[in-house]
């Protein structure tokens, strides 16, 4: 049971790593902002993990997520773009998952900054 905080591309689909590509085909679910835009990545990488939406805001969900966590299911946090918590949804879950002794791992992402400086 680990609640895995994905990274997702800024734009353009290809510079999601490989890691990032597996740890989404291996949870049992993935959670995000937005299910019509997360479904657009899913199709662009031939996966077919159920998508459940979740939204720090309302906190809908969140029980639900932390029983599903331990019981044992791997689920992946992701944004509509960038890394959860940085980029919204994320810090209640964290904290309850922490909270439940759920280990958090982070699967990191291209960053936006560092290539901004680079081609700069």
């Amino acid at each position: 049971m680990s609640l895995y905080l994905v990274a997702t591309p800024l734009g353009n689909l290809e510079d999601l790593s490989a890691r990032a590509r597996r740890v989404l085909g291996e949870a049992k679910a993935v959670y995000c902002e937005d299910t019509r835009r997360t479904r657009g990545l899913m199709s662009h990488l031939g996966l077919s993990t159920p998508l459940v939406r979740y939204d720090d805001r309302d906190g809908r969900g969140l029980e639900k997520m932390r029983e599903r966590l331990r019981a044992g299911d791997d689920l992946a946090l992701v944004s509509d773009a960038g890394t959860p918590v940085l980029s919204d949804p994320g810090l209640k879950i964290v904290s309850a998952a922490r909270a439940d002794r759920v280990p958090v791992v982070s699967v990191p992402g291209p960053c936006a900054a560092a290539a901004a400086v680079a081609a700069s």
